[in-house]
């Protein structure tokens, strides 16, 4: 495949006439349409059959440095834009995605559809969002409704209604899903938020990075509070910043978060209110229209004694349980009225920054693009609206990119894929040596009602009802109302299994423990993940690997926790999950030991990254194993010097191929679950003997583990 790929359009002009002979004059014709041409920043070039062999480095051995063998070139030529803080294989398709879009978008807009239709409202929200002159010249006079109603609190009642209210930040909140006990009943759940910087430890630790984070948030919000024309900025942002703090020791550390065992809290609409003390919370549940609802989930509901025991928190762990809902509603009711305001004020501005005047944005963009994440220029402008529409009316956007980009034979292969590593698992289940019988009864159950979705939903989304206009923050605001209001509906609803959380144009893959469902959107599905009619020993390493994640999901340690229907239970034997407790213990402690900053001071935090290392490895081995059922017994052929099996593991590696600049690295390994992409690679091929077989690895080489020390799980 070329760095540029060519699309045509549905409708191109022809191209311009033969010219005539010099006697007769040519008629003159209409220019031609120009050729739609991606342009990414790394190039988009694969192979002739899925693997680029001008990207690695042929002087590290697969045993030293896996991922440096097959990406080293490439990582060691790429430089990082001005406006990215990360780029890998992944960002290069979102950049494929992204371009498409833009010609979605751009087509429905020339059409000029109704405004009431769902191309209308694409159309209308991205050209608002593109109006940067009729923002600018608005200043705030959008927002100054809302700000006034900030300014009209007088009660602890009101703050409770204006914290329900879409558009406006608030301490807590919640969504409408599936209750994990129950997965056939809709029911509200709610948890804490409120925090500008995107995680507690960086209000509670000492380290150096964090006070420098904090010192540049507080330099955002005195920026923000001077553009809105406020007296005392340097003091209102101290009083904002004296006010988060307290309400992040209410937070918990999100490894727990991670734990269904002590989020998952069924409270009476009564016990909930209780939790307030004197806060007003049938204010705050009057304002979101719920205050009927019978029942609630709650996430950060101090645990007992027992509950921390039953599940296995110790109690250096128990200390980093903050003081959850109960905290939150006790500040809610003890800071004043006026702290409260100055607060909603300055995360109203932040909050809709975008489409906002340029000393907004650009200081909002200071500190989460250029302070957290090293980026020096704003991603343009187009971009961000983009990403913005889909974020507001993605499934109207998807339904034309399907059409064009999504084939029917895409779907049939990725269909195979998705049976033979169910094959692959089963098989796997079978053998394995940790766990019981009883217990592989319901792991194979688990199996057989796994729900794979690929490309793209049954019925899309139609927004009616979602009125879009020319103002882009009315537009916001008015998106996040209906949004709301859709999710609210589900409570009177039965479950809809059919919904997905992701559209269709967005490259990313997810597993749903409620639905017991994998998800792969069109946009994943292609290269370097997936190529029709590709190399399968490339296919089956890249999109074979993802979905072998995804699967795995249903099997790591917080996915182990719900059956075959969705439902969180236990459906193991005491043995088997000691066992298997064991295994992920051992995961962590190998991902404890990769330490990428500060000389080996700052490492990944292998309990936080579980899930999905679990989900690599496991996703990994099935995907070879699915590959070897698919030769049917029959060894691959060799290309460019690369058995099958070389070219398999070579293809995981290029999948994730990617670059960070140090401060991105340094949140990632903060709030993400995710392990940085390095280990990704190294940190699981080193655990799979085929991995050695295929590369003569041996004791000699920096990756070696004793074959004691490997770690497989499923």
């Amino acid at each position: 495949m070329r760095n540029l790929i060519i699309l045509l359009l549905a409708a191109c002009a022809p191209k311009a006439p033969t010219a005539p002979a010099p006697a007769e004059p040519a008629e003159p014709v209409e220019a031609p349409v120009p050729e739609r041409v991606l342009d990414t920043v790394s190039p988009d070039v694969w192979g002739e059959y899925g693997l680029d062999l001008t990207t690695g480095n042929p002087d590290v051995h697969p045993g030293d440095n896996f991922f440096m063998h097959v990406n080293g070139g490439w990582y060691d030529r790429f430089e990082m834009p001005a406006d990215r803080s990360r780029y890998g294989s992944f960002d290069l398709l979102a950049e494929k995605s992204e371009q498409r879009v833009r010609w979605v978008i751009e087509d429905l807009a020339a059409a000029k559809p109704a405004l009431d239709t769902p191309s209308g409202k694409v159309a209308a929200f991205y050209n608002a969002y593109m109006n940067i002159e009729a923002i600018e010249a608005a200043g705030l006079a959008p927002a100054q409704p809302y700000l006034d109603r900030i300014d009209a609190i007088d009660s602890r009642e009101a703050l409770a209604t204006c914290f329900s209210q879409p558009g406006f930040a608030s301490p807590f909140g919640g969504y409408v899903f599936v209750d994990d006990k129950a997965p056939d009943v809709n029911i509200m759940q709610f948890g804490l938020s409120g925090l500008g910087l995107p995680d507690r430890d960086y209000y509670l630790s000492d380290n150096e990075s964090s006070k420098a984070l904090r010192t540049a948030y507080i330099t955002m919000l005195t920026a923000m509070f001077t553009a809105a024309g406020d007296e005392d900025a340097e003091a209102k942002a101290a009083t904002v910043m004296a006010l988060e703090t307290k309400l992040a020791e209410t937070h918990w550390d999100r490894t727990l978060l991670r734990n269904p065992e002590i989020t998952y809290n069924k409270l009476s609409r009564d016990e909930f209110i209780a939790l307030g003390g004197d806060f007003p919370v049938m204010s705050f549940l009057e304002g979101m229209g719920i205050a009927e609802e019978e029942t609630f989930l709650v996430s950060l509901v101090p645990p007992t004694a027992e509950e921390l025991a039953a599940a296995q928190i110790s109690e250096e762990d128990a200390e980093k349980l903050g003081a959850g809902f109960p905290g939150a509603f006790a500040l809610a009711h003890e800071a004043s009225l006026d702290d409260w305001k100055t607060w909603l004020r300055v995360h109203f501005l932040i909050d809709h920054a975008s489409v906002l005047p340029a000393a907004f944005d650009d200081a909002t963009f200071a500190l989460y693009g250029t302070a957290m994440r090293g980026q020096t220029e704003q991603r343009k402008r187009w971009k961000r609206a983009v990403r913005a529409t889909e974020g507001a009316v993605g499934e109207a956007i998807g339904q034309v990119y399907v059409d064009r980009h999504f084939p029917p034979q895409a779907k049939v292969e990725m269909d195979a894929l998705v049976a033979n590593l169910s094959k692959a698992m089963a098989l796997n289940l079978d053998e394995l040596t940790w766990m019981g019988p009883e217990t592989k009864v319901m792991a194979h159950a688990k199996l057989a009602s796994f729900n794979p979705k690929v490309g793209y939903p049954k019925e899309f989304e139609t927004y009616e009802g979602l009125t879009i206009g020319d103002n882009a923050l009315e537009n916001s605001i008015q998106n996040a109302a209906w949004s709301w209001e859709d999710n609210r509906s589900d409570l009177k609803k039965p479950v809809d299994r059919d919904q997905w959380f992701m559209n269709p144009q967005t490259v990313n893959a997810y597993y749903n423990p409620a639905f017991n469902e994998i998800v792969f959107p069109a946009a994943i599905l292609d290269h370097p993940f997936f190529g029709m009619g590709s190399d399968p020993a490339v296919n089956y390493g890249a999109i074979g690997g993802v979905i072998g994640h995804e699967m795995g999901h249903g099997f790591d340690d917080q996915g182990a926790k719900y059956d075959a229907q969705g439902v969180l239970k236990n459906w193991w034997t005491d043995e088997d999950l000691a066992a298997f407790q064991a295994l992920g213990d051992a995961l962590v402690a190998q991902y404890d030991g990769y330490c990428p900053l500060d000389e080996g001071e700052t490492c990944v935090n292998g309990r936080l990254t579980l899930g999905e290392n679990i989900g690599d490895l496991g996703g990994l081995s099935l995907a070879y194993r699915a590959y070897k059922l698919s030769l049917d017994g029959k060894e691959d052929s060799v290309i460019d010097g690369l058995t099958g099996d070389q070219r398999f593991f070579m293809s995981w590696a290029q999948v994730w191929r990617s670059k960070y600049n140090e401060k991105a690295l340094r949140q990632q390994l903060v709030t993400d679950p995710h392990s940085p992409a390095l280990f990704r690679v190294n940190g699981i091929v080193r655990n799979l003997e085929a991995w050695y077989d295929a590369f003569g690895v041996t004791e000699a080489h920096a990756l070696y583990l004793a074959p004691e020390d490997r770690i497989v799980i499923w």
